[in-house]
């Protein structure tokens, strides 16, 4: 069968068509943390004299990553609030109290991002939400690829690694917790840490 120029335009249409579709349903690789190479780290100012160092011991999440591309997306890390810890007890029982992470009623602080700009060879803007205390709030953490590799440690498996340091900063008066920030004991600015390993999936 001899194809007219009209049913070339449309064969290549179509294929052109198929084609798109094919690479808008590809999905790039999923990434999960790596619980046991977590660290999410946090600082507040206390009354002007030195910062509160303090961690959350527990968290998850996941993203996807397209390496080839340097696409990234899906963005979700949970922190679960009742993990807090400062090393000194009673001023964790303080922070897990009402008047601030009050953990019985909101046992998760969420993180999630649609997607991520690059703004430079492994730097990246990742601008999200932030849930806190049932609000949810604008919040941009700056991340640096530092590595991809198959794991070097034996008795691994042999996964595929990505490392990440990320930073992020948050008004906690943003979400309601406003103890002692009138007065100054407490600073209202809380400046995140995050270094992980994540495994692709």
């Amino acid at each position: 069968m001899t194809l007219t120029p009209l049913h070339r335009r449309a064969w290549m249409l179509a294929a052109s068509l198929l084609f798109l579709t094919g690479g808008a349903a590809a999905q790039a690789p999923r990434y999960v943390l790596d619980a046991e190479h977590l660290s999410i780290g946090f600082m507040v100012d206390h009354i002007g004299y030195a910062k509160v160092l303090g961690m959350f011991l527990e968290g998850k999440g996941s993203y996807r990553f397209d390496e080839a591309t340097g696409t990234l997306s899906d963005v979700r890390i949970e922190v679960a609030t009742n993990s807090v810890f400062t090393n000194h007890r009673a001023r964790d029982n303080h922070l897990k109290g009402a008047q601030f992470l009050n953990v019985k009623e909101f046992p998760a602080m969420v993180f999630t991002a649609d997607s991520a700009k690059r703004v430079g060879d492994r730097q990246y803007e990742i601008t999200g939400q932030l849930e806190l205390l049932g609000q949810r709030q604008p919040l941009t953490l700056r991340a640096t690829w530092n590595k991809s590799n198959t794991y070097e440690i034996p008795g691994q498996g042999r996964p595929y690694v990505m490392g990440v340091s990320a930073r992020g900063s948050f008004k906690r008066s943003a979400y309601g917790m406003n103890y002692a920030v009138a007065n100054g004991w407490v600073g209202d600015e809380v400046e995140l840490i995050l270094e992980f390993e994540a495994r692709r999936q």
